[in-house]
């Protein structure tokens, strides 16, 4: 395991779990600990023994969000949170969503804020019992940021979504209901069945899946016509046909 400034990183069964280590403030996002994360899902979708990628955070929390203590009391009448969101928050949502493996978050405990958002990024999420989720944007006078006003109404519709907005702190049962989450309990034996998958096809399939809220039926059929073609001539859909033919 290696261990940097805030975020622990570790290989292990193909499987590359990222971890935000900041446990004293509930792995709060400081600048560094969103650096390191960057650097350390790239890393992963770089590896080509890693199969699958793991967010999760450290002793019983998941990320209470954006550490705004770090901000310098001096700066904060000209502290420019745009900037700020386009040269960290940005680059790794969209990191993390172009991330041709399969990303789960493992959300075990606390999520909330810009916390929140990371997972909602990942393709899977899944709760412990006690995990609580919520947006407290509105209660600092800010709005749902880094992706989160695209990822949440995709997921839970946009009445769910202005819900949510105004800061309601919702339990594991209640994001399940909503389909916030996949699932709730633990996640090994769904992030095994990952690392089955056939990872072009896999790669693929969440590449249109993303696309299609932008685009009409005649394009997202273009595109199944392309990644299909991609997908036939890959050595696992051949094997895999082979093993059906067999049975």
């Amino acid at each position: 395991m290696t261990k940097h400034i805030a975020v622990l990183y570790k290989v292990e069964n193909q499987i590359a779990t990222i971890t935000m280590n900041r446990p004293e403030v509930k792995n709060a996002l400081s600048k560094a600990m969103l650096n390191e994360l960057y650097q350390s899902f790239e890393n992963a979708q770089n590896d080509d023994l890693v199969k699958v990628i793991v967010l999760q955070g450290s002793q019983n929390a998941f990320s209470a969000g954006a550490d705004l203590k770090s901000i310098p009391l001096e700066e904060l009448e000209t502290f420019d949170y745009g900037t700020f969101l386009e040269e960290q928050y940005n680059r790794l949502i969209r990191l993390i969503v172009s991330t041709e493996k399969p990303v789960l978050a493992y959300i075990n405990g606390i999520a909330v804020g810009a916390g929140l958002s990371l997972a909602l990024a990942c393709d899977y999420r899944i709760a412990t019992e006690d995990a609580k989720m919520g947006l407290g944007f509105l209660k600092i006078g800010l709005v749902p940021d880094a992706g989160a006003s695209y990822f949440l109404p995709r997921l839970v519709g946009l009445s769910n979504s202005m819900e949510l907005a105004l800061g309601t702190i919702i339990s594991a049962e209640k994001a399940e209901r909503m389909n916030l989450i996949n699932q709730i309990g633990d996640p090994a034996p769904f992030i095994t069945s990952l690392t089955h998958l056939p990872p072009t096809a896999f790669s693929l399939m969440k590449q249109n899946f993303r696309q299609s809220f932008e685009h009409n039926l005649d394009d997202m059929l273009q595109m199944e016509v392309n990644a299909q073609r991609q997908a036939g001539e890959t050595k696992e859909h051949k094997a895999a046909i082979l093993q059906f033919l067999k049975k």
